[in-house]
């Protein structure tokens, strides 16, 4: 089996963060709805700081993922560029593989 380049293994890295903290805003957001239905006035306008500094928090995660992953991005862009008919093989590949894994059920 291949090993793993230090490549994918920063991919795999920033997936599992990425999708770590969506799960926490997720989680976190859920508590902060929950406990809204029963607030008026002041309470209500602490939650809705609550939540918009929560939402902040997760456009900064966004933007953090987007810029790690910008230059995986653009080296798998210069890759295909720089071989295209690979690029085809292996996506003709792929579709196969799959295609028969999907054909079997």
């Amino acid at each position: 089996m291949a090993r793993k380049t230090n490549i994918q293994i920063a991919q795999d890295q920033i997936k599992d963060q990425a999708f770590s903290e969506l799960q926490s805003l997720i989680e976190e957001s859920e508590k902060l709805l929950k406990s809204s239905a029963s607030l008026v006035g002041e309470e209500a306008e602490t939650l809705r700081e609550q939540i918009a500094q929560k939402l902040q928090q997760a456009r900064d995660s966004v933007t953090s993922v987007r810029d790690r992953t910008k230059p995986v991005v653009d080296a798998t862009e210069t890759y295909i560029g720089g071989h295209p008919w690979q690029t085809v093989a292996i996506s003709a590949g792929f579709g196969l593989v799959v295609g028969l894994l999907l054909g079997r059920r």
